[in-house]
């Protein structure tokens, strides 16, 4: 009786290590899709590309390459890597409002004016982490987001 609680612990075990490592590759492909489109921008350096655009792009094309890869090796952890985007998104928010203002650096903002303006750059950048709040904090957890919309799409279709 000893023998199969063990084993059954062992096996637990083992598959929460495979739960771990399935979910770092899932974290790792999705930046990196996020990071090949960041890659490509900047090689072609588009004038005048709207950040609302680049949001959009850095949803899809992380959505797209979410569903494919989800569509070879069905993995359940694959859609939950939307919370490495909300622990990332809560991580920067929190050095954001621990900023100080000053001149050029969103003078006197409110707390929800600094965030809107970092992260969105609306209705103007807000001067804090040299205006970089879309590239550092918006776009990647988007990216995560759209992966894991992706990943679940994926699994739905599968499961029909």
């Amino acid at each position: 009786m000893e023998s199969l609680i063990h084993g059954k612990d062992e096996d637990s075990a083992s598959n929460l290590t495979w739960q771990a490592v399935w979910f770092s590759v899932h974290t790792v492909l999705a930046l990196g899709s996020w990071f090949a489109l960041m890659l490509v921008g900047y090689a072609l350096n588009p004038l005048a590309i709207s950040q609302s655009l680049i949001l959009i792009l850095s949803i899809v094309v992380p959505l797209l390459f979410g569903y494919i890869v989800n569509s070879f090796r069905q993995d359940d952890m694959a859609p939950l890597v939307w919370l490495v985007g909300l622990i990332w998104i809560v991580i920067v928010c929190m050095w954001i409002l621990d900023m100080p203002t000053a001149p050029n650096a969103c003078l006197q903002c409110d707390a929800t004016e600094k965030l809107s303006r970092t992260f969105l750059s609306w209705p103007m950048p807000s001067g804090l982490i040299d205006d970089d709040g879309p590239f550092i904090g918006t776009w990647p957890a988007a990216a995560l987001l759209g992966y894991a919309i992706g990943a679940r799409f994926s699994l739905r279709r599968r499961s029909r």
